[in-house]
């Protein structure tokens, strides 16, 4: 058996000291990506720095003169996070998305920060004795002519064309979350969209956190739209599965003409997209379902397929009309 160290410090300022000071730590919390890891041999931490026992468990709302925001702190767990009043009253697709991820027993463990921070899912990944630029760079790509149904269409590179597996992400993605982030450096706040990274010819980086870089809370400002919001997601079975495609959206409505419109898609490329060219294709002006698909076909117009994943274009397109029009006619009401 492989020799494995385990710490759990009293503050998240000594678990940021922890990783900062020995290479080959890791962060543990809810553990139901890393235990997996470990099992599978994709990763082989020499430490666990465990942070789940620290008092990251806040739901909080703040109002003041800059606006008003959600606190999440990174050890609230998804399934109470998901039924969070606030959160289902101000921001339903969050808890659409949470309520659409894993199954409840890992809804249970899964907390906000280990949601965010998960691998992919790609079978190549998970599989030790198959190439993956991700796990072992310059090894090469089995995913570009293996099994590819979940592969991206979008920002993928000859390196790598997995995608970013989380439901909760995408939701946060279109609700403009900024994530706060403690360093050895002290604190800062990345916006979601800039967390994520395209593969490019370093795949093996996920994010643009440092491995001492601890997620200690996700801030959600309230706005309009964002109460007027849904998460669907396109997969093989109702439970415990992964999106081939998903699609979070929100919708602000006035005299038909629409105010705001943000949308995110899972599923699709190795980070959430925010489908910026739709959006402002469709900003402030009429909203109707010929508008609406060609927004959509320009933000797809970049998309590379292949035969296996082809059908993601036209999941796409739909499952995005079909939302959108659905919002639309609850606006309406």
């Amino acid at each position: 058996m492989r020799e494995l160290e385990y710490l759990r410090p009293d503050s998240a300022a000594a678990a940021v000291a922890a990783v900062a000071d020995r290479p080959g730590a890791r962060f543990l919390g809810g553990g139901t990506n890393l235990v997996d890891h470990l099992k599978l041999g994709v990763a082989s931490p020499e430490l666990l720095v465990d942070i789940s026992r620290l008092p990251l468990t806040d739901v909080e709302a703040y109002d003041g003169p800059d606006g008003s925001w959600l606190r999440i702190g990174t050890n609230v767990r998804n399934s109470d996070l998901a039924a969070h009043p606030v959160v289902r009253s101000r921001f339903p697709a969050v808890a659409r998305a949470l309520l659409a991820g894993a199954s409840g027993q890992l809804r249970n463990q899964a907390t906000t920060g280990g949601n965010l921070l998960q691998r992919t899912r790609c079978v190549y990944f998970q599989d030790v004795t198959t190439p993956c630029n991700k796990r072992d760079p310059g090894s090469g790509c089995s995913a570009l002519e293996g099994y590819g149904r979940y592969n991206a269409i979008l920002g993928a590179s000859p390196e790598c064309v997995t995608t970013h597996p989380s439901d909760l992400a995408v939701a946060l993605t279109a609700m403009d979350a900024v994530v706060v982030v403690l360093g050895p450096e002290g604190e800062r706040r990345v916006p979601i969209e800039e967390l994520y990274r395209l593969p490019g010819d370093r795949p093996e980086l996920d994010t643009v956190l440092a491995p001492s870089d601890l997620v200690t809370a996700v801030e959600l400002p309230s706005a309009a739209a964002n109460e007027h919001a849904t998460y669907t997601k396109v997969r093989d079975r109702a439970s415990f599965a992964f999106a081939l495609v998903s699609v979070a959206a929100s919708l602000d409505l006035a005299g038909g003409v629409v105010q705001d419109v943000r949308l995110a898609w899972g599923g699709v490329a190795h980070k959430p997209w925010r489908a910026r060219r739709a959006e402002a294709a469709l900003r402030d002006r009429p909203f109707d379902e010929d508008a609406l698909r060609a927004a959509i076909d320009e933000e797809l117009a970049d998309a590379t397929t292949t035969d296996q994943t082809a059908s993601k274009v036209p999941m796409v397109r739909n499952a995005t009309t079909m939302t959108l029009l659905r919002l639309a006619e609850e606006a309406a009401r």
